[in-house]
């Protein structure tokens, strides 16, 4: 989904679309070159992106630019609507919050709410973990705890506002709206290359 966003908005060569996938994914998850072009390679043959060599001078390689078709655009319309358990975890949250511009409000909404409803889960557990850690265990989980916590007020703000009909995101903001970093304890590390496409 990632790339069809990306390419969504326009053209782009290799190197700038693996520059924004790890913007957008986080510098906790960096996409590399390895993973990036199978993904694109696969995408090419289902049809969803295309290839555009562009001419360069003799003593520099030619550059390919890739860019999403019309397929495309319909298998990122279609994803776009997707508030499935899965857009709630840690693996695809962010990824699917970059693109909320393209997705209606019912969705986000629902999104939102299933997220936050995850992450109470998820501080629910850590609270009633049992205590015995040693000082640096303890401080890892309060700040695992604080992380979550701030993590759901700020979607519950979000949720406040989209319930609102408030497109300028929740009041404390005064820039971009991002989602914040939160801790994650216990969770596998996803492959960046599933989360490409």
């Amino acid at each position: 989904m990632a790339v069809l966003g990306l390419l969504h908005e326009s053209p782009l060569h290799g190197y700038e679309l693996r520059k924004r996938l790890n913007l957008l994914l986080g510098w906790t998850r960096l996409l590399s070159y390895g993973s990036l072009y199978p993904a694109l390679k696969r995408m090419l043959r289902a049809g969803v992106i295309t290839e555009v060599t562009n001419p360069a001078s003799v003593s520099m390689r030619q550059r390919i630019t890739y860019q999403i078709t019309d397929k495309g655009r319909e298998e990122f319309a279609t994803e776009v609507t997707d508030d499935g358990p899965s857009t709630w975890e840690d693996e695809s949250f962010n990824m699917r919050f970059a693109f909320f511009s393209r997705t209606s409000a019912d969705v986000r909404l629902r999104i939102l709410e299933g997220r936050r409803t995850r992450l109470q889960e998820r501080l629910d557990r850590q609270r009633r973990a049992v205590g015995g850690d040693d000082r640096y265990l303890s401080e890892l989980r309060r700040h695992a705890i604080e992380s979550v916590e701030r993590e759901v007020r700020w979607l519950t703000d979000l949720i406040n506002a989209e319930r609102n009909n408030d497109t300028r995101g929740p009041e404390r903001s005064a820039g971009p709206v991002t989602p914040p970093k939160s801790t994650q304890l216990n969770t596998p590390a996803p492959t960046p290359a599933a989360e490409t496409s």
